[in-house]
């Protein structure tokens, strides 16, 4: 139903390298499972060795000090080798848990591969928009969803970034430079492995706008002169307690400091306070971030949009990894204070006001530059997810985005992307020009809504700027209107039938405004009576291609296909039809010309034992 024709898409996007993913990942596997095996035996040993020497060291302790058998300089012995031991038992530590991250990576990836990757990844469950024009209908989101299957972001920004992607087309020029990205992508599995074992759980850990509305905060204010007083009390505790050691001054005047110290320590309390108690969380966010921002700062890319994200990052001073490096030492000396010895010398040091002075000036100097970070971080993050999804399908292809107004969508050998390429079906689609309209006719079970939901996931990956499960593909931007899955609310007062006319009168407001828009249709208004119906199925469809816009409508009911012939050569009938094989319902899944002649619900009856 399409012609088989050059697309030009080759020129547009830059060849890409074809490997195995299935082998390659496999051999990564082995390779991991076998370091794990030797880390983790390396790591019960060195904790056999370091018991040993605690062991040894109290006997030791009980020779030397108890009964002076042999000398206490004898300890050092068991001191150094359970020191060195203890370093590198903490290395071996973290070799095994960066060997287990990339098992279960690797194993994950096969999952993908082997399509058996539902229920194991992000669901996408929180970017679920409420009655989207597409979203639940074409499975976006939710146990087994396209967003599960792409998904391999580490972050909540990255997850967001993708799941935005996926809620709506971006422009035809952002589309070819995500294309350019991930084509280059697509090969570099060593980085996505190198994304993978960054960190502990960084996954969903970097809650993205309260990070960014963190550095956007109102500037804590201390009165003038805080920080020349807060030094200047800490010196004179520490001259006046050195003179007091020196048995030069008394005690008197370091306590006449303490209680100076109190007093400005009870004047500014509410803002310390305030910049302690907001810093930890962020600063652990950005240390999990900065992974990712090293990451891309150092990794050399050609296409623009990935070199567009590292200017991003570029803003007049030092790299953002140097900038957040530096507040992770202001927390962690802050942290210090945690420790019931320190406080006692951080006190008259001042060292909690000053440590709080130094973080909100970081955040003065780098704050407004946090979501530009976050931003760069999530949108890396998408392209890799896609660029997975690219490598792992060799054989998706990335489509021609044509620049004309008119809705336009051609497809060869379309497959859904959710099912197994070796178990999927290809079907040709091609609508535009004067076709507007494919009036699909079809029994129980023979592949309609698969179908539809084929072609708008279709539409939804090209316009985010994915591969496409297609042998060759060219659309037109497209507003995608879906009404395949419409329910009654209790809650909301509104039966299927109501739900269905109010998505109807949505999708049709899509073409109102003028948008490039593709209709699929599911059973077409089944909730009334068959005259109702057919009026109601005529109009509706009518009301959409004088509008321009392009679609499928599926139907049981064989007399809502005579619209076809009221649109005249805007519209045409196709059919997916079963047939009986040895007793048992056979289904091929393939299109054909013209309506359905036979129907399978009695025969489906009979067989789940309906006496019918």
């Amino acid at each position: 139903m399409i012609e088989h024709q050059h697309s030009g898409l080759e020129s547009e996007v830059p060849a890409v390298q074809n490997s195995n993913p299935t082998t390659e990942y496999r051999h990564r596997l082995d390779r991991f499972e076998l370091l794990r095996e030797r880390a983790s035996l390396r790591y019960r040993r060195l904790g056999n060795a370091r018991l040993a020497t605690g062991v040894a060291a109290a006997a030791i302790a009980a020779a030397s000090l108890g009964g002076a058998w042999i000398s206490a300089w004898w300890l050092l012995l068991p001191v150094v080798i359970f020191t060195a031991l203890a370093i590198v038992h903490n290395r071996v530590d973290r070799e095994l848990s960066s060997a287990t991250r990339a098992v279960a990576h690797y194993q994950k990836a096969l999952a993908r591969v082997g399509n058996q990757w539902m229920g194991n990844g992000v669901t996408g469950e929180a970017f679920r928009p409420p009655d989207h024009l597409y979203a639940d209908d074409l499975d976006i989101f939710g146990r087994g969803g396209l967003f599960e299957l792409l998904c391999t972001a580490r972050t909540a920004t990255g997850e967001r970034t993708l799941a935005e992607w996926l809620l709506g087309p971006a422009s035809r020029e952002t589309v070819l430079a995500r294309q350019r990205a991930v084509a280059e992508l697509r090969p570099r599995i060593d980085l996505r492995e190198q994304i993978a074992l960054l960190g502990e759980d960084i996954r969903a850990a970097v809650d993205d706008r309260k990070l960014a509305a963190w550095g956007a905060a109102p500037e804590v204010r201390f009165f003038a002169g805080a920080r020349a007083l807060a030094i200047a009390l800490a010196a004179a505790a520490l001259v006046t307690l050195a003179l007091y050691l020196s048995q030069t001054l008394t005690l008197r005047p370091f306590l006449y400091v303490i209680l100076a110290e109190a007093m400005f320590g009870f004047s500014i309390r509410p803002q310390v306070g305030a910049i302690a108690q907001s810093v930890n969380l962020p600063a652990r966010e950005l240390r999990l971030l900065g992974h990712m921002l090293e990451r891309l700062e150092s990794e050399v890319f050609s296409s623009p949009a990935l070199d567009t994200l590292r200017s991003k990052l570029n803003s007049g001073g030092p790299r953002p990894t140097k900038q957040i490096r530096s507040l992770e030492r202001w927390v962690e000396r802050l942290d210090w204070t945690r420790n019931q010895f320190f406080r006692l010398i951080a006190a008259p040091l001042q060292w909690t006001t000053l440590c709080a002075m130094a973080i909100e000036d970081w955040r003065a100097r780098n704050g407004a530059h946090i979501a530009q970070w976050v931003a760069a971080v999530g949108e890396f993050e998408a392209l890799l997810a896609l660029a997975g999804f690219a490598f792992e399908r060799p054989s998706a292809m990335f489509p021609e985005l044509l620049e004309t107004s008119e809705p336009s969508f051609e497809f060869l050998t379309l497959v859904h992307p959710l099912i197994a390429p070796e178990e999927a079906v290809p079907n040709d689609v091609a609508l535009g020009g004067e076709l507007r309209l494919w009036m699909v006719s079809g029994s129980n079970m023979s592949g309609k809504s698969t179908l539809l939901r084929a072609v708008g996931l279709a539409a939804v990956m090209a316009w985010a700027g994915a591969p496409v499960t297609a042998a060759r593909a060219r659309l037109s931007q497209l507003e995608v209107g879906a009404s395949l899955r419409n329910v009654d609310s209790l809650a909301d007062h509104r039966s299927r039938f109501y739900a269905e006319i109010t998505r109807l009168r949505r999708i049709l407001d899509l073409a109102r405004a003028a948008k490039p828009t593709l209709f699929l249709l599911d059973e077409l208004l089944s909730g009334t009576n068959s005259q109702d119906r057919r009026l109601g199925a005529g109009a509706l469809l009518k009301g959409l291609v004088d509008r321009g816009a392009i679609g499928l409508a599926t139907t049981h009911d064989l007399a809502l296909a005579s619209i076809v012939d009221e649109l005249g050569p805007r519209a045409a009938n196709v059919h997916l039809e079963d047939h009986m094989e040895g007793g048992e319902m056979r289904f091929d899944y393939r299109l054909r010309p013209g309506v359905v002649t036979r129907g399978n619900a009695l025969a489906l009856m009979r067989a789940v034992g309906l006496e019918v």
